[in-house]
């Protein structure tokens, strides 16, 4: 296969120039009052992939956002890939914190990234690493090199639980036929360490509401006589971890994979500098679940964290009053074998059962998704990491991720298909965080690599 890296230095500013106006439309599918930019996005993305050379693309309404389908068929008796990625991008805030606004892409050099990164909301999640598939495509496409066929199925809710792909996936399994599904929405190790993500978290999302007196009553007419939502809130909250940070739910972990020692032996081998996570964070100490590593709390241990917690007077200056109403949103993040709908439950009916007298609690879910682990010995696998090897000069260290895909375990499902998890964002790119970034040489990396699975696939299904 002829190199990819001359037709990416001829093509490089074109590539970044696209990928910064993709970057300034702030597709925020969380937020109501940024629904034209959203589908502003999915038909920029419809051009680009026509573009790139699909055959055919499509505009697919669904009951919420729209999802891009595009394919290019060469033909029918060669494998199928499925390219999956999402044009949504999480919601900014706190905007203070950004050293840049977050829709209007600035390109800086950092400490990791010396060759210069992008930085913008939705850079590494998942516009950057959807696009250089796009990319890749077009470089296929432009040389007559493409081996097999692609679909691409980028969606607009994956920040808000993919329902609508969900429904869409259900309806369409002949449009969405495939042999493998190839997804770029993880990470790696470093830049030197290049790592193939084999396992992923699923995940529950609630949020709780607690309320107490029928008004927002005088701290000092009422207080210690009337229970305050807000007191009652954070001490419910507290007693869901032990004093090892076990969570305190019941049935919590009966159905929790627990890896042998050999299996964790092999997770430790993977290059981690506890310091430098530390300083990288600003933190003097790791913390989290007893007998566990950090790289163990993060990806094969479930979780539970609340993500927002408010109720009450924040504004400037005192109010003294005791809140009628106080409010979290909880989200666990749960390891193969255990049921989100399941564990859901079990957080309403314990969450229900610990209210004191006094307060009225109500627990309302989200949306969730089931962990999923890819096999490291199926043709897509193998086909990765021969890529890797090839634009790398490394072989890749699989790696269990703590982040949540959850439509992956629903592909397997409904399409019958494997996925493989090839990310080439770092832990550092600050994902859902202020000063979002992605690295110029992380993108171009991508673009060069895929053609590569592409190869690599289509070789062992024809032989």
């Amino acid at each position: 296969m002829k190199s990819a890296k001359d037709y990416i230095e001829q093509n490089k500013d074109r590539f970044l120039s696209e990928l910064i106006d993709l970057l300034k439309i702030p597709s925020i599918s969380a937020d109501s009052a940024y629904e034209e930019d959203v589908i502003a996005t999915a038909k920029v993305i419809e051009q680009r992939l026509l573009e790139a050379g699909c055959e055919t693309v499509e505009i697919c309404e669904t009951p919420g956002y729209p999802i891009v389908f595009g394919e290019k068929i060469i033909d029918p008796a060669l494998p199928t890939v499925l390219v999956y990625g999402h044009y949504d991008v999480q919601p900014p805030d706190p905007l203070d914190l950004w050293d840049s606004p977050p829709f209007e892409p600035v390109i800086k050099n950092t400490e990791l990234h010396p060759e210069g990164a992008i930085f913008a909301r939705g850079a590494c999640d998942d516009k950057g690493q959807m696009y250089m598939h796009v990319k890749a495509l077009e470089y296929m496409t432009k040389t007559d090199q493409l081996p097999c066929n692609v679909k691409f199925m980028i969606e607009g809710e994956e920040e808000v639980g993919s329902e609508s792909l969900g429904w869409f996936v259900k309806r369409n399994q002949q449009k969405l036929a495939n042999d493998v599904i190839l997804i770029s929405d993880t990470g790696m190790i470093a830049n030197d360490i290049p790592s193939i993500t084999t396992g992923l978290r699923g995940l529950s999302y609630v949020e709780v509401e607690v309320t107490g007196p029928n008004r927002d009553l005088h701290s000092g007419l009422y207080g210690g006589a009337v229970a305050n939502p807000i007191n009652v809130l954070t001490k419910m909250i507290a007693s869901l971890h032990d004093e090892n940070n076990h969570i305190t739910i019941p049935g919590f972990y009966d159905k929790v994979e627990e890896l042998s020692a050999a299996e964790r032996a092999k997770m430790a081998e993977a290059p981690f500098d506890l310091e430098a996570y530390q300083d990288a964070l600003d933190i003097d100490s790791v913390y989290g679940e007893a007998g566990y590593s950090t790289n163990e709390r993060n990806s094969i241990r479930p979780t539970l964290d609340v993500n927002g917690i408010w109720g009450g007077y924040t504004g400037e200056g005192a109010k003294t009053v005791i809140a009628s109403k106080a409010y979290a949103k909880i989200s666990m993040r749960l390891v193969p074998n255990q049921d989100w709908q399941e564990i859901t439950e079990l957080f309403k009916k314990h969450f229900e059962a610990i209210a004191p007298a006094g307060v009225r609690v109500e627990v309302k879910p989200h949306h969730g998704g089931q962990g999923y682990v890819t096999p490291i010995d199926f043709p897509g696998y193998k086909a990765a990491e021969k890529a890797y090897k090839a634009t790398f000069g490394k072989t890749p260290i699989p790696q269990r991720s703590g982040g949540s895909i959850p439509i992956v375990s629903l592909f397997e499902e409904e399409l019958k298909s494997k996925t493989i998890l090839m990310g080439f964002g770092l832990d550092s790119d600050a994902i859902h965080s202020p000063n979002e970034h992605f690295g110029i040489w992380n993108y171009l990396k991508g673009i060069e690599t895929i053609p590569q699975f592409y190869h690599y696939y289509a070789q062992n299904h024809n032989n």
